[in-house]
Formats: C-alpha cells, sequence, structure tokens
C-alpha cells in the first residue's frame, strides 16, 4: 500500500474512552473491549492513524500526588463537579514503566488492538515521554546517575523544582521535569541527557514501544535538544533525536515520529528525523483571527509545510467549540484541515466537547452534542477523504480587490488542490468578521474553456461560470463573516 501523503489523525484519551465503556458492563473495560465496529467507523471516516493516549502503566507515586495536589484538584473538580478520587488515575505523562496498564489488559490486549486496527488499514501511535519519569520508575534505585540531581541550595531557592526522595540508595535531591519558562511538574523527575548512558536507555525504551505501534507522539521533543537542555540545566548535553530516530528506523523502515515542539523550533527537529511536527504557530494565528497573519503562515516552502501537524485542539490545548464561536471554529476548521500537512482531530471535538480532559483524570462529563457542529465535520471528513487532499499538490491562490478602493479581498485565505486524476478543489475561507469581496486569479490559463460547475462541498450550492471569463476577470466571491466554500471545479 502506497504512503499517503497528508493522513488524518485522531487522538483518544485511552482511560476515559475504556471507562465510558465500563459503564455498560459489570466490570472494567479494557482494549479488548474496544469493538470491531468502532474501528470500522475510523476506517470509513477516512482516518489513517489513531493514536491512544496514556497507555502506559502509572503508579501510585504519581497517582498521590495528583490527588494531593489542591491546584490541580480544583482543576479536575471543575471538570466533573461530582469528582471522587477513583476519577484521578495520575498523569499519562508520569510514567512508571513502559509497560500498558495492566488495567487496560496489558501488552496481549494492545497487540490484538493493533492486529484489529491493521486488518482495517489503520495505524497505531502511542506515547513516548523524553523528558521525565514518574518518581517510582526503577530507575531511581537502579541507576539514579539518569536524573538530574539537585543541592541544598537549589532546594532551598527553588522549591517547587526540586525535593527529596527516599530510595533504596538513601534520600536523594532530584529536580522535577519542567521546562525552563514554568515551574516543575511535581509528579515527575526530570532525566539528564548529559549522561550518554541514560541516552542509551532511552533509546532502549523507544525500541521496544516501536515494536508495539508503528509511530509515537514524543511530549515536549524540544526540552531535550542540546541548547534547550543546557539552558533549563546548565548541563551540556549531545544531540538526541538524530541517533534515537536513526536507531529505532533500522529495525523498523516505517516508523513514525511526531513532535509536540513549541518556540518556532518545528524546522530544527524536522532536521532530526522528526515526520511530523505541531504546527501552534498557526493555531495561535487563528486564535488572533487575523487574515494577513494566517495567510502569511502559508508562504512557506512545502519542504516545511508537508512535515507540519495542523490541528484545532488537542488534550493540551482549550477545546475548539469553547475557544471559537461556531462560525469562527467551521472558518479555521476549513484553514486548518485543507492545509498541507498532517490532519490533527482530538475526541470529542466533532461533537462540540467545550471541557478539556485534563491527562491527570479517567472519566469525562457527560456534555450534549452539536448536532450542527457533527454535521460540518461529516462533511469536512468526507471532502478530506478525497485523493486530491490526501495526495495532491496544493497552492494558494492571488486574491485581487473586487472593485477599486475596496480593501476586504485582505480577509481571504485562499488555496487550490490538484489530484492526479485531474481533480481540483479550490478553497476559499473569508477569516473575518465582516462581509468581504474579491476576485481569485489564476497563474495559468488552464480553466479558460468551457463551462464550469463550481459544487460547493460543504454547502450543495452549484454554480456554473465560464471559463474564459474565470481567466479574464476571476472567481468573483462575496462572502459573509466567517464564510467558506470548498468548490469541486468540474466541466459538465
Amino acid at each position: 500500500m502506497s504512503k499517503t501523503r497528508y493522513p488524518s489523525l485522531y487522538q483518544i484519551n485511552t482511560r476515559v474512552w475504556l471507562t465510558d465503556l465500563s459503564h455498560s458492563r459489570d466490570r472494567r473495560a479494557t482494549l479488548d473491549d474496544i469493538s470491531d465496529a468502532a474501528l470500522d467507523d475510523f476506517a470509513r471516516q477516512g482516518f489513517d492513524w489513531i493514536w491512544l493516549l496514556s497507555v502506559w502503566q502509572a503508579g501510585p507515586a504519581a497517582q498521590g500526588i495528583s490527588r494531593a495536589n489542591p491546584d490541580w484538584r480544583r482543576e479536575f473538580e471543575e471538570t466533573l463537579s461530582d469528582l471522587s478520587d477513583d476519577d484521578i488515575g495520575g498523569s499519562g505523562f508520569a510514567i512508571q514503566s513502559y509497560t500498558v496498564h495492566r488495567d487496560l489488559g496489558g501488552a496481549p490486549a494492545l497487540a490484538r488492538l493493533r492486529q484489529r486496527m491493521q486488518q482495517r488499514g489503520l495505524k497505531l501511535m502511542l506515547d513516548f515521554v523524553p523528558n521525565h519519569m514518574a518518581p517510582d520508575h526503577p530507575w531511581v534505585n537502579e541507576h539514579p546517575d539518569y536524573f538530574v540531581s539537585g543541592s541544598e541550595v537549589d532546594l532551598a531557592r527553588a522549591p517547587q523544582n526540586f525535593y527529596r526522595l527516599p530510595t533504596q540508595n538513601g534520600s536523594m535531591l532530584l529536580a522535577h521535569g519542567r521546562d525552563p519558562y514554568f515551574d516543575g511538574w511535581p509528579d515527575t523527575i526530570q532525566l539528564n541527557y548529559g549522561n550518554p548512558d541514560l541516552q542509551e536507555a532511552m533509546i532502549g525504551e523507544l525500541k521496544r514501544i516501536a515494536g508495539q505501534c508503528d509511530g509515537v507522539r514524543c511530549d515536549m521533543a524540544m526540552l531535550v535538544l542540546p541548547s534547550v537542555f543546557e539552558r533549563t540545566w546548565g548541563i551540556r548535553a549531545e544531540p538526541f533525536w538524530p541517533k534515537a530516530t536513526e536507531s529505532v528506523r533500522h529495525e523498523h523502515p516505517q516508523f513514525l515520529f511526531m513532535a509536540e515542539v513549541y518556540w518556532d523550533l518545528e524546522w530544527e527537529l524536522q532536521h532530526q528525523g522528526f515526520d511530523f511536527c505541531y504546527d501552534k504557530r498557526l493555531y495561535d494565528r487563528l486564535r488572533e483571527q487575523h487574515a494577513r497573519p494566517v495567510r502569511e503562515h502559508f508562504w512557506a516552502g512545502l519542504d516545511y509545510q508537508d512535515k507540519l501537524a495542523r490541528f484545532l485542539e488537542n488534550h493540551d490545548e482549550p477545546r475548539a467549540a469553547a475557544t471559537f464561536s461556531r462560525a469562527v471554529h467551521e472558518a479555521a476548521a476549513v484553514i486548518t484541515f485543507l492545509s498541507p500537512g498532517l490532519r490533527f482531530f482530538h475526541q470529542g471535538q466533532f461533537e462540540g466537547r467545550r471541557k478539556r480532559i485534563s491527562p491527570h483524570l479517567v472519566r469525562a462529563p457527560a456534555e450534549a452534542e452539536d448536532e450542527h457542529l457533527q454535521l460540518f465535520y461529516q462533511r469536512m471528513l468526507a471532502v478530506l477523504r478525497k485523493d486530491s487532499v490526501r495526495n495532491g499538490s496544493w497552492r494558494p491562490l492571488e486574491r485581487v480587490p473586487a472593485w477599486d478602493g475596496n480593501t476586504s479581498c485582505d480577509n481571504f485565505v485562499i488555496c487550490e488542490w490538484h489530484g492526479a486524476g485531474g481533480e481540483r478543489l479550490l478553497v476559499a475561507v473569508n477569516y473575518a468578521p465582516s462581509q468581504s469581496q474579491c476576485f481569485v486569479r489564476w497563474p495559468e490559463a488552464d480553466v479558460g474553456h468551457g463551462i464550469w460547475r463550481l459544487h460547493d462541498c460543504l454547502s450543495d450550492a452549484v454554480y456554473d461560470r465560464d471559463g474564459a471569463d474565470l481567466v479574464a476577470r476571476g472567481l468573483f466571491l462575496d462572502l459573509p463573516a466567517w464564510g467558506y466554500h470548498v468548490f469541486d471545479l468540474k466541466l459538465p
């Protein structure tokens, strides 16, 4: 099977999903309880990848910290008004062991699920957390030199970033995992990438993970870059990612790496072996709701854009339905998911869920579904199943003022997709809170013959336009605030 150039990924909060499945059973649901019908539905919708969040073994140490932390508990109570300790499983990013959690059915259940996914052409993505471990990870006793240690002075100066941990080797002062701009995560301990033995051990963990899935999403991948690591900890480190990605692909040539990355370090990580990197910059510009920075974002070369993961929400970001009004949400989705790169969707996004679920929680609140938004996403997914959008060529198109003095053309983001079989899609969005007009210009005269039928894939509207007029003047667009078209262009 040929590789899809622009795949789609669906992220699932595994523990929350299985808690929901448990409600219809008299026992705790495991990965074996994920139905064939659910997998069929993912395949039917056109997803290539399923990312199962938080499948690895969490331990009692991190769970106890999650339950006791007053700030976190307040956040959990805002999500679940009837919160109990049983709802707090501990963070899926405070990993005690890279073994499948016993409550999920362990490694055999994951292997059976993966086999069922493969039968449907679905690939499995799991987590890799390079920066830190849970406080009760076995390495604390077996390899204490794998972790960043601190002094009494460090503890006195930054008690939020260091703590005293009893171990089999006696009490140790260790650093919490963190990034350079925030306090440490108190349910974690920081790995020391200045230690070559630690780097080799983490590559070993990655190889074991790679035998159980088809790709990994690497949490906060930029934190172990030598420049970032030294700035955070004052410790020099050799590059990790080039060695890690090469070592894994030596054994698993098609294995995929996706990076959670910020601070404009996407290009660097792409060149260190990552297939896709989060495009947080586009997300932030869409939230600012100004068309020009969004349009200029797409000026980057396709060698860069093709390796970006485009999203409107994930487990770290607030829900899209709570962030954008419905009109802005739909306009932003058309821009995001009809641009080149990996299309990254999050469980609950299609239904218009509004409450973000912390990765510490294993239960979600009951929320009403937005039927209008669900219909929109059904149509959007149908567009994303088109070969022109999955494997075709993309380009931005020129827009010019509809008449002298009309500056509203600056509100448009416009592009076109071409498929190998001659299929072409025109995507036009008025990303502004006011009605806007423009003409769309093609850079060549290949539309200059016959009558073109423009069928809007997201509304069923149909227009006929003369090709000669499209060449001479362009396609006239007059769209309401946050309006959009996704035209399938054909000669009847």
